[in-house]
């Protein structure tokens, strides 16, 4: 769906109280996670989130290379988010723009925050997240996914990281923005945390929001980051049975 005109003159919830996409405001866009889908990676994942598809590959621990970036007391993790050229309706220039630089640093400092680092001196961990289709949401999907690729890499973790995003548009607090919302919207927060802490690794926002909405964000948020942490779980749960059916066939 393509929307013309000014951020003033779009509306984005309908007569009923429903987002263009017809769900409620504390809905999440339909989820699917798949684990090990790359063969040459130590572990990978696929995500579809909304119009979001999106493709993760883990490499290492392996020796951290050019050897001055090693650090002796721990593994040096290194996510590089890229968007497809055919990933948005107007065609993207290929290669790193300030936003994949910027999307890639705050990703790997939330991969590293969940991995145990310390067991890995020297070491690196390449994490590649390949956008095959964009539909707002992308940084927020492709942690997420990531963090499952990581556990399926067998790399330990403290724990899984797990996001999702809540804004504001047409007035009204919303979940998980679509690509109308987060651009004709009033503010977007990417929020992603480690579940069994409560550990916040990524919060960020664009626009402005007052105390009480901000309140009512967390409350939507923290209700859908349980339920993507049960995909991940059941994702990586269901990769793992499906490896032990096949020893035994």
């Amino acid at each position: 769906m393509t929307l013309l005109g000014t951020a003033s003159d779009i509306k984005l919830i309908n007569d009923d109280g429903l987002r263009l996409d017809g769900r409620g405001f504390d809905e999440l866009r339909p989820i699917k996670i798949e684990v090990n889908v790359l063969n040459r990676a130590d572990g990978s994942a696929y995500i579809e989130w909304g119009g979001n598809k999106i493709l993760v590959g883990v490499y290492g621990p392996r020796e951290a290379y050019p050897k001055h970036s090693q650090n002796i007391n721990k593994a040096f993790v290194r996510a590089r988010y890229s968007m497809a050229a055919f990933s948005v309706d107007e065609r993207k220039r290929p290669g790193p723009d300030r936003r994949s630089i910027e999307i890639s640093k705050v990703v790997s400092e939330a991969l590293e925050s969940a991995i145990i680092v310390e067991q890995f001196p020297r070491a690196e961990i390449d994490v590649f997240i390949e956008v095959l289709q964009a539909d707002a949401g992308t940084r927020i999907a492709g942690l997420t996914a990531s963090s499952v690729a990581v556990a399926a890499a067998g790399i330990p973790m403290r724990d899984l990281v797990v996001g999702c995003t809540a804004g504001k548009a047409d007035g009204q607090v919303l979940l998980d923005l679509s690509k109308e919302e987060d651009n004709f919207g009033q503010a977007d927060i990417p929020f992603a945390i480690l579940p069994k802490t409560g550990e916040v690794v990524l919060m960020q926002m664009d626009g402005d929001l007052t105390v009480e909405e901000m309140s009512k964000a967390h409350s939507m948020l923290d209700k859908a980051l349980k339920h993507i942490y049960n995909l991940q779980r059941e994702a990586l749960s269901k990769s793992f049975t499906d490896v032990v059916a096949q020893w035994g066939e």
